[in-house]
């Protein structure tokens, strides 16, 4: 998070100081836009990046008027590192960096194994009460006697990304297209928060790329659940419109392939992460030339860090000594369009389009959008 700059960790602080919930701050200075709201709508777009906006308005005439300043507020915020879905929504839910929750990446090797854990289809293996320590703000919320509500598609009920980014909350299973209806019928119910993940734009990026027809359709969907939702707001109401991360399309010839270099897969044990960061955890005695290797190899494609380094640098805030093995002995975060398919993953990650995860200002800066009616 650049200095001066509001992040996604301090959207749900912010929102539920705004509601009366004790012990927590304003960070975003919501108060006074916000006078006399009880009731607030947080919706999160997964991919809607702040610098994607102007992309999408030429199908997006609510977001147009956002962008003209003639709707609402909007404010540049960052999220956290690495700019993935899994590391923001439990950044969201806990207001903690990915240091401190321990989920600091897409996929990551579970310590003393080979196994490395994907985030989207995790279970109840490992414990996310232990992978993930912190408590949400949605329990200590409901704690304090303020109404929450998560609402998202049934199949995330009880998983394990779930329960480490909204335990506390009532959950409240929503196929994508009865997302606003059942938003503004929680709404409707009293005082409190509810919060809405909406998760398709990003999908239609990674498969099509971003300003595709595909994307701009979508976008066009997202921009209808917006108006949807504004014109529903009871009075004493307000959304909130965010994001987990933005996004790039990485061309092919931007693409460093795992499987045909023998100098990238050399001395690595397990390679977990995702394309524009990878985590390299090595063979033992191997970790200094797997970084002189991979440095040499993609030279200004990416910067090449140890641990040390990257943890150093504070891009993932604190990191908990118990969580310091998730991340890999080397650290690759990608420059400009570059991204590094990994082993076997041609067939199925090395199509894709669009990625995100490094610490460009498209990948990293996301939208606050605050509306009322």
């Amino acid at each position: 998070m650049s200095a001066g700059r509001g992040g996604l960790v301090d959207v749900l602080p912010s929102a539920l100081a705004v509601l009366g919930m004790p012990g927590v701050e304003d960070r975003l200075g919501l108060r006074e836009s916000l006078a006399g709201v009880r009731r607030v709508g947080l919706l999160l777009v997964d991919g809607l990046g702040y610098h994607l906006l102007p992309l999408a308005a030429p199908a997006a005439p609510t977001l147009t008027e956002v962008l003209a300043g003639r709707l609402g507020r909007l404010q540049e915020l960052a999220c956290g590192f690495p700019s993935t879905t899994p590391t923001s929504l439990v950044s969201l839910g806990t207001g903690a960096l990915s240091g401190a929750h321990g989920v600091l990446g897409f996929t990551l090797n579970v310590p003393g194994t080979d196994r490395v854990l994907k985030h989207v289809e995790w279970g109840d293996d490992p414990d996310p009460l232990v992978w993930q320590p912190v408590p949400t703000l949605f329990a200590r919320a409901a704690a304090a006697g303020v109404p929450v509500r998560v609402l998202a598609r049934p199949e995330f009920i009880g998983s394990g990304l779930t329960t480490a980014a909204y335990r506390g909350a009532e959950y409240v299973p929503t196929p994508d297209g009865e997302l606003p209806d059942r938003m503004l019928a929680a709404l409707r119910t009293g005082p409190g928060l509810v919060y809405g993940y909406h998760p398709t734009l990003d999908t239609k990026a990674h498969l099509h790329g971003i300003d595709s027809p595909q994307w701009m359709d979508e976008a066009s969907a997202v921009d209808g659940l917006l108006a949807r939702l504004l014109d529903g707001l009871p009075p004493d109401a307000a959304l909130l419109v965010t994001a987990d991360h933005g996004g790039l399309d990485a061309p092919p010839g931007w693409r460093f392939e795992v499987d045909a270099d023998p100098r990238l897969s050399e001395g690595v044990a397990v390679m977990a992460g995702e394309p524009r960061v990878r985590y390299l955890h090595t063979a033992p005695g191997a970790a200094a030339d797997v970084l002189a290797a991979w440095r040499e190899t993609l030279g200004p494609a990416a910067r090449v860090l140890s641990r040390g380094e990257a943890v150093g640098e504070g891009r993932f805030g604190p990191v908990r000594e118990e969580h310091l093995a998730r991340i890999g002995d080397v650290v690759v975060v990608c420059r400009d369009r570059y991204v590094v398919i990994g082993s076997g993953e041609g067939a199925t990650t090395g199509r894709l389009v669009a990625f995100h995860g490094a610490d460009t200002p498209v990948e990293t800066a996301i939208p606050l959008i605050v509306l009322r009616r």
